[in-house]
C-alpha cells in the first residue's frame, strides 16, 4: 500500500471534525502561542489561549487511536516582565477534558542566539508536553537509543569492587546504580532533553522547527504504515519526515501559501516512495 500524505486547508477545528474517530497514532506539532505569528494566524491572547484551544484538543482526543500520542510544542510568553500562566492553565484545563499529561520533554536549542533584557535572559529551551488518552500506549524506546560512545570506554577501564555490585546510595533514598551492567552495551536510551539546533534555512516560514525534532518523536511513537497528524503544519516539515520514514500523514494549515508549500515539499518524496515501491512489485521473487 502506498504512503499517503494529505493537505488540508482550513481551520483545524473544522477540518479535524471531518476525520474518522480513533485513526491517528501520533499528533505533532506546534500552534501559535499566544501573542504570537499575528500576520499569519491572527494571534490569540494568553487570557484567550485556554478557550481558544480546547476545542481542538477535543477534536484531538477524538480522532487519536487509544494507543496514540499528542506531543505538544508551546511556549510561555513573557507579560510586563512576569512569565505568563497559559501554558499551565491550558494542561490543567486539558487533563480536566480527559488527556492524561504523561510526560514534558524539553528542545534546548544549541545554537539560540544570546540575549538579555532587564531582569532576564534569552530562551534557549521550548517545552515538547507528551498528552495520552490512555496508560497504554504505544512507545519503541530502543528506537531513538543513542551510543554510549567514550563516556563508557573511560568510565569503565577500572571498576572497583563497588561498582560491580548495587551500590546504593549512602543518603537513605533507597536510589542505587550497578556500574557493570554497562560492560556489554554498546548504546544507552536518552533523556528527556533533546539536544537540537533551530531551522535556520526556511525562510519562507516564521516558526519552522528542524526536521529532527519530529522524526524523534515519529521514531519513538510510532513504526511503518501508522499515521501521523499536524494539525497546523505550517510549511509541512512534520507531514515531510513522516512520509519519508514511510508513515502515512495527515497535515492541516489556515495558510494557503503554507498548504501550496507543504504540497511542493512532499512531491520529490511521493516520487522517490513511488519508484521505491514499483522496484519492490518489479523485482519481488
Amino acid at each position: 500500500m502506498g504512503i499517503r500524505a494529505d493537505v488540508h486547508l482550513g481551520d483545524s477545528k473544522t477540518q479535524l471534525a471531518l476525520l474518522p474517530e480513533d485513526s491517528v497514532d501520533l499528533v505533532v506539532t506546534s500552534p501559535p502561542y499566544a501573542d504570537q505569528r499575528k500576520d499569519s494566524y491572527g494571534g490569540i491572547r494568553p487570557e484567550e489561549y485556554v478557550d481558544w484551544f480546547l476545542p481542538i484538543a477535543e477534536q484531538l482526543l477524538r480522532v487519536l487511536k487509544p494507543t496514540g500520542t499528542f506531543i505538544l510544542n508551546i511556549k510561555e510568553k513573557v507579560v510586563e516582565g512576569e512569565r505568563s500562566t497559559y501554558v499551565m492553565e491550558l494542561i490543567l484545563a486539558m487533563r480536566k477534558q480527559g488527556w492524561l499529561w504523561t510526560e514534558e520533554f524539553i528542545w534546548h536549542k544549541k545554537n539560540c542566539y544570546p540575549g538579555k533584557w532587564p531582569n532576564r535572559f534569552r530562551d534557549a529551551w521550548e517545552r515538547l508536553l507528551q498528552f495520552n488518552k490512555s496508560r497504554k500506549f504505544h512507545m519503541y524506546q530502543e528506537a531513538v537509543m543513542t551510543p554510549i560512545g567514550d563516556w563508557a570506554n573511560a568510565r569503565l577501564r577500572n571498576l572497583s569492587e563497588t561498582d560491580r555490585i548495587r551500590d546504593n546510595s549512602k543518603v537513605g533514598n533507597s536510589f542505587g546504580k550497578n556500574i557493570s551492567n554497562w560492560l556489554t552495551r554498546d548504546k544507552a536510551y536518552p533523556t528527556n532533553v533533546l539536544h537540537l539546533a533551530t531551522e535556520c534555512g526556511n525562510k519562507r516560514h516564521s516558526a519552522a522547527f528542524p526536521e529532527a525534532l519530529p522524526e524523534w518523536f515519529i521514531r519513538l511513537f510510532t513504526k511503518e504504515n501508522d499515521t501521523v497528524l499536524d494539525p497546523f503544519m505550517g510549511s509541512g516539515t512534520t507531514l515531510f519526515v513522516a512520509q519519508r520514514m514511510r508513515r502515512h500523514s495527515i497535515g492541516i494549515d489556515i495558510v494557503p501559501e503554507y498548504c501550496e508549500m507543504a504540497r511542493y515539499r512532499l512531491r520529490p518524496v511521493e516520487r522517490s516512495l513511488f519508484d521505491q515501491e514499483e522496484y519492490r512489485e518489479t523485482c519481488a521473487p
